[in-house]
């Protein structure tokens, strides 16, 4: 039976993968996990193609930092169905490297943080046939992002659902130990997707581990802001906010053009990291239509996929959106999220402005 913060869910995970695609109203959605955001030049023009002849021509940035392709509709010369296409280039393309651990590869890190750990959780993940089990919605975090993931590995300790396991953890033993806790959360579990979901969840998985749960540790900011950004470990990125999250094939094929790697994030930004020529980069992300200049209009809005992608919304309100950015000049005072209906997809955390859409328009909610 469903625990208490579970309640009545009898239906299993159905988070779309490139494999497990999702059946929306424009058609199958398949997403790629991207683990850490980080995605090489040449899998991105392949991604890109995809988009333009099997989807419906955009490629869209999660609140994870991965990426999906809508409109998979219809068969390609030859036989077979476009999402199969897509499932088939993309493995080419190497960004499918496990059938069976596709949807749990779910790992967010900071943009400018080192990329080790991450390849081997990554790889140490998919080693572990059991973790196959689970839920797609499961979250991995290297750094401490504040998204709410399941496990955590920051600065030499384990979190879990947020709070402090109890223990120290080197940094060899970091992907061990957060395997492990994925595990313990298996072995516990019934119909929960997330540890937070799981009565007592934390406390009974450090447990586990030899722990004692902790307090709710605050994470530390994250530079989100669009622009030229100096990195911890020296040099200098760049950062693009990607207007509500959607890149069309070109603008994908421009940004692979100015680099051999770049990272998305989970705030809908794409990073160029270890930049030569800071301004060089900065004037083709522009170019290619994404922004960097921090007082932008486009800086904290979101929305939620609205028609006509979702069934359930009552407006299209990324257009709706797009509209009211272009009639200000400055960013709003606080983040504004516009949301199709009363689910309300993709609200970001913290104080927001909420723009719900109903039968008779827009009812703005929040500060």
């Amino acid at each position: 039976m469903p625990k208490p913060d579970a309640p009545g869910r009898t239906r299993p995970d159905a988070c779309p993968g490139a494999l497990q695609v999702h059946e929306a109203a424009d058609g199958p959605l398949a997403r790629v996990r991207l683990p850490g955001g980080l995605i090489r030049a040449d899998q991105l023009r392949v991604l890109a193609d995809c988009a333009a002849t099997l989807g419906n021509g955009v490629i869209e940035l999660t609140s994870r930092g991965n990426v999906q392709v809508r409109g998979l509709s219809g068969t390609v010369p030859g036989g077979g169905s476009a999402a199969e296409a897509f499932a088939a280039r993309i493995a080419a393309a190497g960004l499918l490297p496990s059938a069976t651990h596709e949807r749990v590869r779910n790992i967010v890190a900071s943009p400018f943080g080192e990329a080790d750990l991450v390849d081997a959780l990554d790889r140490e993940l998919c080693a572990r046939p059991g973790l196959a089990r689970l839920p797609g919605r499961f979250l991995f975090s290297i750094g401490d992002l504040g998204l709410d993931a399941d496990v955590t590995y920051a600065a030499g300790r384990l979190l879990l659902a947020g709070r402090d396991a109890g223990l120290a953890v080197p940094p060899e033993r970091a992907v061990p130990t957060m395997l492990d806790a994925a595990e313990a959360f298996l072995r516990l579990r019934t119909t929960e997707w997330r540890i937070a979901e799981l009565a007592d969840g934390p406390a009974r998985i450090a447990a586990a581990l030899g722990g004692t749960a902790g307090e709710v540790r605050q994470a530390p900011p994250q530079p989100r802001e669009p622009g030229v950004v100096a990195q911890p470990s020296g040099g200098l990125a760049v950062q693009a906010l990607v207007p509500l999250g959607r890149l069309t094939p070109e603008q994908a094929h421009a940004i692979a053009g100015l680099a051999a790697e770049v990272r998305f994030t989970p705030w809908r930004t794409v990073v160029v990291r270890d930049v030569a020529d800071p301004e060089a980069v900065r004037h083709g992300l522009v170019a290619a239509g994404l922004v960097t200049d921090p007082r932008s209009p486009w800086v904290g809005v979101t929305a939620c996929t609205g028609l006509p992608g979702c069934a359930r919304a009552l407006a299209d309100v990324r257009a709706d959106a797009a509209a009211w950015v272009r009639a200000r000049t400055a960013p709003a005072e606080v983040p504004v999220h516009w949301s199709g209906c009363e689910r309300r997809c993709g609200l970001p955390r913290g104080r927001v402005r909420q723009m719900v859409a109903t039968a008779t328009g827009y009812r703005e909610e929040g500060p």
